[in-house]
């Protein structure tokens, strides 16, 4: 997380009672959940590559993790690009990702069905009651998850977001359309930090009176 857990709260005088959090990778943020006091019962994670979720489940059998590739619509099959950091694989292909990181490189293609968030949801039994926070890290498909939570994203009242204002990768959302999105559905940006010279950086937006 670019804007440290800990100053958000600290600054907005937030209070988290769960969190969904989609792109784990390897649950790096959960020392900074637990920190804030949130039960570990109400920490839930989403991670696109099987071996990261076995590999978690391994070192802490206790967390929430759960395979899926997150869209906006169910069983679509996908081209899901693994890049050999790990971190910036995704369901689209590089834009200028390639011309800022040209270290980083997409090494394999995987064959696989996504599934929305309320479905995900509702096949684990999720007590989305007890989530008001959300982290997002999934490489410019954001916008697409936040539309698959549907009727659940009225109980977010937190919402962390990776966001792009250029092309990172190919038909990614940009910021302004995640504002839009967002505030359509009752949520401010309040603050943003952002790298200009690669395009990318993360967002807050808190939920409005």
């Amino acid at each position: 997380m670019l804007i440290p857990l800990h100053n958000l709260v600290n600054r907005f005088n937030i209070s988290i009672k769960g969190i969904l959090h989609v792109g784990a990778h390897e649950c790096e943020e959960q020392s900074a959940y637990i920190q804030q006091k949130v039960n570990n019962e109400h920490i839930y994670w989403v991670e696109a590559m099987q071996e990261k979720v076995d590999m978690m489940k391994q070192s802490n059998a206790s967390l929430n993790i759960y395979q899926a590739v997150i869209d906006k619509e169910d069983d679509n099959d996908i081209v899901f690009n693994v890049a050999d950091n790990g971190q910036s694989s995704s369901i689209l292909e590089f834009g200028s990702h390639q011309q800022h990181h040209p270290h980083v490189k997409m090494v394999s293609k995987r064959e696989l069905k996504t599934t929305r968030l309320d479905t995900l949801i509702k096949r684990h039994n999720i007590s989305i009651e007890q989530v008001n926070f959300m982290n997002l890290d999934i490489q410019g498909a954001e916008l697409n998850a936040l539309i698959s939570m549907g009727d659940y994203l009225k109980h977010i009242d937190y919402i962390y977001t990776e966001v792009n204002t250029e092309y990172v990768y190919k038909n990614c959302a940009l910021l302004n359309e995640l504002d839009a999105f967002l505030e359509s559905n009752g949520f401010k940006r309040v603050t943003t930090a952002i790298y200009q010279q690669y395009g990318w950086g993360d967002a807050f937006y808190i939920r409005g009176d």
